[in-house]
């Protein structure tokens, strides 16, 4: 699945913030729109840190059933 077909289904549960540091890491905080929760994630690259995300919404719904 491409980066962009996964920042789409994160979107639709999701609120994201990307941010990258002095060392070049990015930063992806995503906030739960419903029970608004947290998650950071934190890599060099940007398709490991929609990957993390991805994955992690996966669990969150898995989680929900």
């Amino acid at each position: 699945m491409k980066n962009t077909t996964k920042l789409k289904h994160i979107l639709q549960l999701y609120t994201v913030s990307l941010d990258m540091d002095d060392d070049d890491n990015i930063h992806l905080t995503m906030i739960d729109k419903r029970k608004y929760t947290s998650h950071t994630f934190m890599d060099k690259s940007y398709s490991l840190v929609v990957g993390k995300a991805f994955s992690q919404m996966r669990k969150d719904l898995k989680g929900a059933e």
